[in-house]
């Protein structure tokens, strides 16, 4: 590499335009993630009547733990979108950006609509949109793939909590015993 190719190579290193390009793309995963969380709003006092497993993590770990892995998406998109912008990486970015909008649905869901059994199905949905995430970054940056496992992991185990949620806890609107009548019948 010339003298000049090595100082052009630094001076994109640490462009304006990379640096925003940098924050946008840690800024949407985490603006995706608040914004389903003011969607999503729900009844704290629902969640904390579940019956839930054992092996749930405090409530503080929720916050800590989701800023962290939105961090490390967008850091991860990022390695991607630089090997050739949009046009070069369409299909994992794109599919990138399907399960953001699948981590984005979920919280609504389950807190707003407080129907765990369709958050089930939307949940392993983003499962497997996050594991096809990973696949494709890794063909194309290896070290994107591997930001992502915590991410696929933390989805495992919110995937567990939720079906223990489904399972061991009666859905508003999903099921209504027949033998109990409705709210305002007579």
């Amino acid at each position: 590499m010339s003298p000049e190719q090595q100082v052009d190579r630094r001076s994109q290193k640490w462009s304006l335009y990379l640096i925003g390009a940098f924050v946008v793309a840690v800024a949407v995963p985490i603006g995706i993630g608040f914004l389903g969380s003011i969607f999503g709003g729900g009844d704290n006092d629902w969640y904390k009547s579940l019956d839930k497993p054992s092996w749930t993590p405090p409530s503080w770990a929720f916050p800590v733990v989701w800023t962290l892995l939105y961090l490390l998406m967008g850091i991860a998109s990022f390695i991607v979108w630089r090997q050739g912008g949009f046009h070069a990486q369409a299909y994992p970015l794109g599919i990138y950006f399907l399960q953001l909008a699948l981590n984005f649905a979920w919280t609504p869901i389950f807190f707003g609509w407080k129907r765990p059994d369709l958050a089930l199905i939307e949940i392993i949905l983003l499962w497997l949109s996050v594991a096809w995430t990973i696949f494709l970054f890794y063909h194309v940056k290896p070290a994107a793939a591997y930001l992502l496992i915590p991410y696929i992991l933390w989805v495992t185990l919110a995937t567990a909590m939720n079906a223990h949620i489904f399972k061991n806890n009666p859905v508003a609107g999903a099921y209504h015993d027949i033998s109990t009548p409705l709210r305002g019948s007579a």
